[in-house]
């Protein structure tokens, strides 16, 4: 069971969130400002924070960067009535994962925690599981139901990509720069042309597809 920390200086804010987390399955701890929940942080283990921007003491902004300076990968989610795009660039930059503002459709907040959580897990583990596939990142290797296949480096990391963030379209340059390299020589239709191997290579598998997005790029889309 996931544990979730809330940090929010208004009391009935972090009731509310308390009961709308533990309606879902998490188990959940709240502290009143930042400095609190970093005393919670070194006595119990989480696994995700939803963090208020204006707290006393210690805001949202310096916890997160405090957090990322002690080098903790702990996904953050920022909730927030600050609705300027500066605000959410600078939570971006110090460091946050994902970023909500109020007030808070509850429904969305769980969509994004589910989100945050899942990409966690892929992090730390280093692989990916859907239905009777597992990728695995460290030997490039797909498995389904006992029979695996090692892919090229690039074919790999490319489908980990798209299959790290399902649904989500990226566009040629996005995957250019994440997999080749913003100085790479190759052109984006090199995209193109791995996208074919690896429609190829699974084609007929019913765990997964990728989906081209007219005049955008590409994206992964989980069946199962």
């Amino acid at each position: 069971m996931f544990h979730i920390l809330v940090a929010d200086d208004d009391k009935n804010t972090r009731r509310l969130m308390r009961a709308v987390l533990e309606s879902d399955g998490y188990t959940v701890a709240t502290a009143e400002n930042g400095q609190a929940a970093l005393e919670m942080m070194d006595r119990e283990h989480f696994d995700l924070v939803v963090l208020d921007i204006m707290m006393p003491v210690m805001d949202g902004y310096e916890l997160t960067r405090t957090l990322r300076e002690n080098r903790s990968d702990l996904p953050i989610l920022m909730v927030t009535a600050k609705q300027l795009p500066d605000d959410r660039y600078k939570g971006f930059l110090v460091g946050t994962d994902d970023y909500i503002t109020k007030p808070i459709d509850r429904r969305e907040m769980l969509l994004r925690i589910k989100a945050l959580l899942r990409r966690s897990k892929i992090v730390s583990e280093r692989k990916i599981e859907i239905g009777d596939v597992t990728l695995r990142y460290d030997d490039f290797t797909v498995t389904k139901n006992g029979v695996t296949q090692e892919l090229p480096q690039k074919e790999f990391l490319l489908l980990y990509k798209l299959l790290s963030y399902p649904g989500k379209t990226f566009t040629r340059i996005q995957l250019m720069d994440d997999i080749w390299g913003a100085d790479s020589d190759a052109g984006w239709e090199t995209i193109t042309v791995h996208i074919s191997r690896l429609r190829r290579r699974f084609e007929g598998w019913k765990e997964f597809e990728i989906q081209s997005v007219r005049g955008l790029g590409y994206k992964a889309v989980r069946m199962v």
